[in-house]
């Protein structure tokens, strides 16, 4: 079946907004996605009708709440590839997912011990790590980079990366500034081969690829529901229930408990030994609706629509002169679970003909006048950017809901932001 883009971007109500006097050109999903009508209808319909506290109350609005919000579990594990609901523990966001890993994984971390990043990473897969290294006197190492943007593996076994030392090694699936797609499942095995635990941040990748967490190598793998079609306020962390139960709690209060006594306190079982208070169950229930969208339209056929889209984008920005695109220039070749090896968080810097470099934060302010919504800055990915000898970048990116049309205003608008700053020399 064809893939209806009319029809998809006629579910997504915002994006018949107009933004001074344009159409809405929504090219900031890296950042967070649209909301689809079905998603906006299902947290209304939960806090219209079925409202109330999860677990806690027997009431039927509280048996109603507990089983919108346990058959959200179900579809997240189902989504993933999970192999039962208890793996699923829900979260804030990706960053509390990632800082749960740190702070549980950590049990047992001390001086001698290492933890492997990647200068790649976004900021929520850096610093929790380098908390963990500051409470345990662990040492913080990392991958390095080619030159065009791919993990530097030839440099990390010369170096011995991942040695006997290392007790946890955490990577992006996707890089949400350059796309590129890591390898995570040849570098789960090397960190397991070592007995390292493996922490993977999946939200670049499960919004935009099928995920089947079983292939991907992970012990721990993070993602949040807002990249995802869903609310704000929810995330995921995902872990072998085996791990999960040999786990310690990450934060204490209700729920979390199996028995709770002055003299000392015993913990539920996965998930609810990590998801203390009350929990984001409309969020929840948001986030069931928008994994039931994105099967409804199939994330084969998005992977698919996005990798077409991609590869345009490429080849038109590639004429805009005075653009450099960042990381991997094309998406020809596919990574080790048949995908394209890029995503489509495409960043760049723009300068005028005669070499003036325009601050990011100038071009989006003149293409948000055009109604085209981009991000400028550093991503939440500083290091990055000084490792590629830059202080930011402007970055599109590209969901389900993108158009060609979309990127050809982008390509206009560039060009008329690098003519605009040109005459004005």
């Amino acid at each position: 079946m064809a893939y209806d883009i009319a029809a998809i971007r006629a579910d997504f109500p915002i994006l018949s907004r107009q933004i001074n006097g344009c159409p809405l050109t929504y090219l900031d999903s890296a950042n967070t996605s649209q909301k689809p009508q079905a998603v906006i209808d299902a947290v209304a319909a939960h806090y219209r009708e079925h409202n109330a506290n999860v677990a806690r109350a027997m009431h039927t609005l509280g048996g109603e709440a507990t089983e919108a919000f346990e058959g959200a579990r179900a579809k997240v594990a189902a989504f993933i590839g999970a192999e039962r609901a208890e793996e699923i523990v829900f979260t804030k966001n990706a960053s509390e997912a990632l800082n749960l890993a740190a702070h549980t994984l950590g049990a047992g971390i001390g001086p001698g011990d290492e933890i492997v990043v990647s200068v790649l990473e976004h900021h929520s897969n850096i610093v929790p790590w380098q908390l963990l290294c500051q409470r345990t006197g662990a040492r913080l190492r990392w991958f390095d980079i080619t030159d065009d943007g791919r993990l530097d593996l030839d440099k990390a076994r010369a170096e011995g990366l991942i040695n006997e030392r290392t007790r946890i090694v955490s990577i992006a699936w996707v890089s949400n500034v350059l796309g590129t797609l890591n390898p995570v499942a040849g570098i789960g095995e090397w960190a397991h081969s070592v007995g390292a635990s493996f922490v993977v941040d999946a939200s670049q990748g499960v919004p935009h690829l099928p995920t089947d967490v079983s292939m991907l190598g992970a012990d721990l793998l993070a993602f949040t529901g807002h990249k995802l079609l869903g609310p704000t306020g929810i995330g995921v962390l995902w872990g072998r229930y085996n791990l999960l139960a040999a786990l310690p709690p990450f934060l204490g209060g209700g729920e979390m408990i199996e028995v709770v006594r002055m003299t000392g306190s015993t913990y539920a079982e996965p998930p609810h030994r990590f998801e203390a208070g009350t929990p984001p169950i409309a969020q929840a229930v948001g986030l069931g609706a928008a994994i039931d969208y994105l099967n409804s339209v199939g994330m084969e056929a998005i992977a698919a629509h996005e990798r077409e889209l991609t590869g345009y984008a490429l080849q038109q920005l590639a004429t805009v002169a005075g653009l450099r695109i960042l990381g991997p220039q094309t998406i020809s070749s596919l990574d080790e679970s048949g995908h394209a090896d890029r995503g489509g968080a495409i960043s760049f810097t723009l300068a005028t003909l005669d070499g003036l470099e325009i601050h990011p934060h100038d071009l989006m302010q003149l293409l948000d006048n055009r109604g085209i919504a981009v991000r400028g800055g550093h991503h939440c990915a500083r290091p990055l950017h000084e490792r590629l000898g830059l202080q930011s970048s402007s970055r599109a990116s590209i969901y389900l809901y993108s158009t060609a049309a979309e990127i050809d205003r982008l390509v206009s608008g560039l060009n008329y932001v690098r003519d605009f700053f040109g005459g004005r020399r």
